[in-house]
């Protein structure tokens, strides 16, 4: 029962958690009407580089949480 609800729990906060991270992407998104703003190609990649950065490590948290691989040594 509590494997159960681990699972639900975790498609529960997952999907609302991308959801509200792919609506705050789609605002960020909207910064790009050069009617409005004004902004230079080093901002645009300091910007998407951090974001790029942090999207890295909490993607590599994901992969170390996993069952290690074990190796031999002597």
């Amino acid at each position: 029962i509590m494997a159960v609800d681990k699972k639900a729990n975790f498609i529960r906060i997952a999907e609302a958690r991308t959801n509200k991270i792919i609506e705050s992407i789609t605002l960020l998104g909207n910064l790009s009407n050069t009617s409005y703003y004004e902004y230079t190609p080093d901002q645009i990649e300091a910007m998407f580089s951090a974001i790029q950065e942090e999207l890295d490590t909490q993607k590599k948290r994901f992969a170390d949480s996993g069952p290690k691989k074990k190796k031999f040594r002597l």
